[in-house]
Parts: C-alpha cells; structure tokens; sequence
C-alpha cells in the first residue's frame, strides 16, 4: 500500500498488550484456530483425502481445502484451518496458472498450432468433462493466456493462465477437435492459484516431519514456517486500523463507527470490501464499506463500514459497549 493511500485519523491510539496477540506471535495451537498451509499435491490421492490425512495428523476438527484437484493432477493445494475455512469462497475465485504436458496427433504444422490455441483464448465454452463431480453444464470462462514452452514433435510443454474453475481436460479435448484428431493431456500441474505460488508450496512429507517434531519433540520452529496466519489471505484487500474497543463489537457484528478507526485506506470507495485489523495487526473481520473512504476524515460519527464475514472469535477482546 502506497503511503498517499493512507489516513491516520489517531495517532496516539494504542492497544492493550494483555488483549489478542500480533499472527507472528502465535502458538501452534493457536494459528490452528485460524491458519493454512499450501501443499504440494502429488498425482494419485484426491484433494479430499489429502485433507483428511492432514487433519487426522494435526489432530484439528475443522481443516477443509480451497480449490479442488482431481486426483491425476498435482500442485498447490490449500489447507485451511479453523476459521479461515470461511475464506473459502474468497479463495476459489483466484485466477490460476496451468503447466501441463499434451500429446497432439501427427503432422500438425505449426500455425495450424498456432491458430488452433489462439482460439481458445479469451472468453470461451467450458464444459465440465465426464470425469469431474460437477454436473455437466455450458458455462464460459476466461483463458487470460495459452502458451506453448517448449514442442518436441508431438509433444507440447503449455502454460495456462486462466480464470478459476476452468476445465484443462475440457480445453484438451477441444483442441484437439479444433486440429481434428485426439490430444491427450498426459500431465497436469496447478504452478499457481491466485497469490500462491508452487514456489511456497511443501510435501506431504514435510508436513509429517514438521507436525512429529512439534508433537513429539516440542520443536515446533518447522511448523511455524509451514503454518501461516490467516491475516495472510487477506493481504491483498484494503485495510481499516481500529482501536481496542471497536474489536468486540465488530466480532459480534456490528457495524464500524468513525470513533473506532485508527487508519483507513482512503482509496476504498462505497460497497467495496475492506479488511478491519487491530492495531496488533490481527484480522476482526471482513466488511463492506458504506461510505468512500475519503469521506471518513470528515466525519464526526456515524457508520463506515458493515462487517459481512467476522473471523476473529468474540471474546479476544473485552466489551466496551
């Protein structure tokens, strides 16, 4: 965030050391209660059966995952924990990134290639194919980019970027009637999905190892790096610094009064969502603004914002209303 996008509207705010906690300072136990890990899903297990065994492993209730891999691909995964299972819908809707490996079928001259790709770009058909849970229906989505990295006669290294829930298999299958023959997908890898990267992704393996030294060692330092906060989900959205008092009553849901801002983003304009953070920098809530905010300078009270999806629990600060 630019510093000109940015009003500090109390200076002399401080929170109360004895109340919540900085993410960086959390416990294991504690970033369980709101966290996640990015996995590198290897081909063969499901998503699903990925995130059981994490779950039974950690020994946690609640650990779902954010964007589904057929069990033939690999790649990053999302394990979300506690309450960043709420960000779930949030998540999914990242645009994401492909590299995949196709067969195509002989003597396919390169511009045929060429002109063949090039129509699958933009904003296209996307049917579920037959092996995918979803039920079969036309729905359009939107290929950012398609690009061949490397071909060795039939065989075609390709990057994808594409909008979230479009089908590889279903593009495959369209190419290749676009060159009029098969093309085989032989190997499929999610590289990234939204802001996660493969680059940040660890091992099943290495989750094991981290979670034994931790439970069995008390050495919990692996863990601390392969378990985020769930502030990190939501780097990207714009902020509003409250005061103390204003935490609780947001976490119950109510709406956010001028009195209780710190700092806001004065870019944010109304009805676009903001993060609400405590001066600690942990996440209250997610919340929809009701005025632009650089409007909020010039108010003596009234509302800013309304909260549409609270994160932190109610009692991590006192009530002060």
């Amino acid at each position: 965030m630019k510093d000109e996008d940015w009003t500090i509207l109390d200076k002399d705010a401080i929170s109360e050391p004895k109340y919540g906690c900085p993410p960086e300072s959390r416990s294991i136990e504690q970033l369980l209660e709101g966290g996640w890990i990015l996995l590198d899903k290897p081909s063969g297990p499901s998503s699903h059966q990925l995130a059981a065994w994490a779950r039974e492993m950690l020994g946690v209730e609640k650990l779902g995952h954010g964007g589904t891999l057929d069990p033939f691909a690999n790649g990053g995964l999302l394990l979300l924990s506690g309450c960043a299972t709420r960000l779930t819908g949030r998540i999914l809707k990242g645009e994401k990134q492909y590299i995949c490996v196709m067969k195509i079928p002989n003597d396919i001259k390169e511009g045929n290639l060429k002109n063949a790709i090039s129509n699958l770009e933009g904003r296209i058909h996307n049917v579920p194919p037959k092996e995918s849970a979803v039920k079969v229906q036309v729905r359009q989505r939107t290929i950012k980019s398609f690009n061949i990295l490397e071909r060795d006669e039939r065989i075609l290294l390709c990057e994808i970027q594409c909008e979230a829930g479009t089908y590889v298999r279903t593009l495959t299958r369209d190419l290749g009637l676009l060159l009029g023959g098969e093309v085989e997908l032989l190997e499929l890898r999610r590289s990234k999905s939204g802001y996660f990267s493969e680059n940040d992704a660890i091992t099943m393996h290495q989750l094991s190892d981290a979670i034994y030294l931790w439970k069995q060692h008390d050495e919990p330092a692996a863990m601390k790096k392969i378990l985020q906060p769930v502030e990190k989900l939501v780097e990207g959205i714009p902020k509003i610094i409250i005061k103390d008092g204003a935490a609780s009553a947001l976490a119950h849901g109510a709406p956010l009064a001028r009195p209780g801002i710190v700092g806001i983003n004065n870019k944010v304009n109304r009805g676009d969502e903001v993060a609400i953070m405590t001066i600690k920098g942990e996440i209250v809530c997610l919340a929809t603004m009701s005025v632009n905010g650089s409007d909020v300078p010039n108010m003596n009270g009234g509302e800013v914002a309304r909260p549409n999806l609270v994160l932190m629990q109610t009692d991590t600060y006192p009530k002060r209303w």
